[in-house]
Parts: C-alpha cells; sequence; structure tokens
C-alpha cells in the first residue's frame, strides 16, 4: 500500500479563538477599566498627604496660610526649615530620629524573630496545650495597645524601668499578630518531611529552623517586620506614658511637643512640617528595600522543573 498525501487547501473560514489570558479566561475591556480606576482612586487617597507634606515642608508660615494648601508657596523654603529642623535646640531632632531608629529596628528585628521562632514551634511541633496557646495569643491580637499602656508603666514603675529606653523597648518585642502569621505561614509552606530529612541528615532542631524554616518564611517575616516597623515608629501613646526625659522621646512625641508650641511661636509650623518630612523617609525606604522579599519569596517554588 502506498501513502497518499491531500494537497487540499486547509480551510481558511474557522473561527479565529481569543488568546487565552493567564488566568485561563478572557477579561473584558470594562472590567480592566473599573479595576484600573479603583486603584488609581486608592493610590491618589494615599499619595495625596504625601504630597501635600512636601509641599507644606517647602514653605514658611506666611505661605503656609496665605496660599493654596495644594500648591508651592512664593519662596521655597524647604531647605532652610530642614537645616532649622536639624539645628533647632542642639539637635535634638535627631536625637529622637536616633530614638524611633533604636526602638523600631531593634523592637522589629526581635519581635520577628521571637514571632518566627514561636509560630514555627507550635506549627511543626505536637505538644499538649499547643492549641490553647494558640488561642491565647489570637486573644492577644484582640487587645488594643492602649489598653495595656497604664498597667504597664505601673508595672515598670514597680521595676524602677519607667522613663528609660527599655520601658519601649521591651512592649515593642511581642508581637501577637506575628506569631499568628509565622504560625499560619510555617504550617502551610514549611513541608514536614523536609524537616524530617534534615532530622535524618543529623541536623538540630535549631539548625533546622535557621537554615530551613527561616529561609521558607522570608515573605511572613518580611510582613512581620514591616508591620512592626510601622507599628513601633507610629507608636505615639506608649512613649507618652512611659517617658518624661527628652531626650529619650522617639519622633512621634517630639514632633507633637513641637506642634503644642505653634500657638505661642509661629514659627515651630516650619519645623513641624519639616520635621514630618523627614519621618516619613525610613518607612518609605524600608518599603522600597524589602518589596523584593516579598516578591520572590511569593514565586518561590511557582515553576516546577
Amino acid at each position: 500500500m502506498t501513502a497518499t498525501v491531500s494537497t487540499s487547501p486547509r480551510r481558511t473560514d474557522a473561527p479565529v479563538l481569543p488568546a487565552a489570558t493567564p488566568g485561563g479566561r478572557g477579561r473584558r475591556p470594562a472590567t480592566t477599566i473599573l479595576v484600573t480606576g479603583i486603584l488609581a482612586v486608592v493610590a491618589i487617597y494615599f499619595l495625596v498627604p504625601v504630597y501635600w507634606v512636601v509641599v507644606a515642608a517647602s514653605k514658611t508660615t506666611d505661605d503656609l496660610f496665605g496660599t493654596n494648601g495644594f500648591w508651592f508657596g512664593n519662596t521655597f523654603a524647604l531647605f532652610d526649615n530642614l537645616g532649622a529642623v536639624l539645628t533647632y535646640g542642639g539637635g535634638v531632632f535627631l536625637r529622637w530620629f536616633a530614638n524611633s531608629l533604636l526602638y523600631a529596628g531593634v523592637g522589629g528585628l526581635i519581635a520577628t524573630y521571637l514571632a518566627a521562632a514561636g509560630g514555627y514551634a507550635l506549627a511543626k511541633y505536637r505538644f499538649r496545650g499547643r492549641n490553647l496557646i494558640f488561642g491565647l495569643v489570637l486573644g492577644g491580637v484582640l487587645v488594643p495597645g492602649t489598653a495595656t499602656a497604664l498597667p504597664l508603666f505601673l508595672l515598670f514603675s514597680q521595676l524602677g524601668l519607667a522613663n528609660t529606653y527599655w520601658s519601649v523597648l521591651i512592649p515593642s518585642l511581642v508581637s501577637p499578630f506575628g506569631f499568628f502569621l509565622c504560625r499560619i505561614y510555617a504550617d502551610a509552606t514549611v513541608d514536614t518531611s523536609l524537616v524530617e530529612a534534615a532530622r535524618i541528615d543529623g541536623a538540630g532542631e535549631l539548625r533546622i529552623f535557621h537554615t530551613l524554616g527561616l529561609r521558607i518564611m522570608t515573605p511572613a517575616l518580611v510582613t512581620v517586620f514591616l508591620f512592626q516597623i510601622v507599628g513601633i515608629w507610629n507608636n505615639y501613646f506608649l512613649p507618652l506614658v512611659m517617658l518624661s526625659d527628652q531626650d529619650l522621646y522617639p519622633i512621634t512625641l517630639g514632633l507633637n511637643n513641637w506642634n503644642s508650641q505653634t500657638d505661642r511661636l509661629p514659627e515651630f509650623y516650619e519645623l513641624t512640617t519639616g520635621g514630618v518630612l523627614l519621618s516619613v523617609i525610613p518607612l518609605a525606604v524600608a518599603m522600597i528595600v524589602l518589596q523584593r522579599f516579598w516578591r520572590g519569596g511569593l514565586t518561590e517554588g511557582a515553576v516546577k522543573a
């Protein structure tokens, strides 16, 4: 038998199917426009206050109240205002800035590590009372920080730690939300078989946690770290209750101290707006630098060889 090859022309009137999107479904233009519009409104909502701070920090006191609030004034005094902020009172703002870095940096790092260790332990070890501990931690998430500030002040006063760095730093070392998030994330991402394989190879529990657990949990750790940094950096009530020495103030308390003097000394408006602008820079830098760990962690393992 001999094979025959058909030479009939291919039909060209077949319907052309639309290209499939990565999600497997076509997306309507109206949906895309709606989603884009919502995201644009949300972006404007968050960016307008930052824009106002930049504009306000570039104005003199007269321009701040005599010109449009969303446009620059007659005199561009941004660098003069920032210079005044950094030099006023012998550079007390730099002291407040360093205090905030200490509270937020050290507190954020230690709180993230403790949350990771506790969450990993609850996720990977089976012991009596595990669910009870997790329930108590969830209860801690529901308690606002303002409700515990006064009892903490009384406790630290009895210990002789009030009006010290420790009175603000120690409460910042605990993050119930971070503990909850790390427990959920470790349970979902840290494979038990991987842990058992490391044990068979002779690795100790601490080594497994530091070499495997922390690396796999990186996206959750970055999230906890950022939440903790922002929370400590913006914390106002706890330092207000604990501290009476201005040299121990964080930025939030120091700027409020300047703002309270604006009625008597109007030049403090320039110091306050300039200080607010400088105070948001570290948080913006932290967000920009750490966001790549989110992308890397969330896409890790998405492509299977």
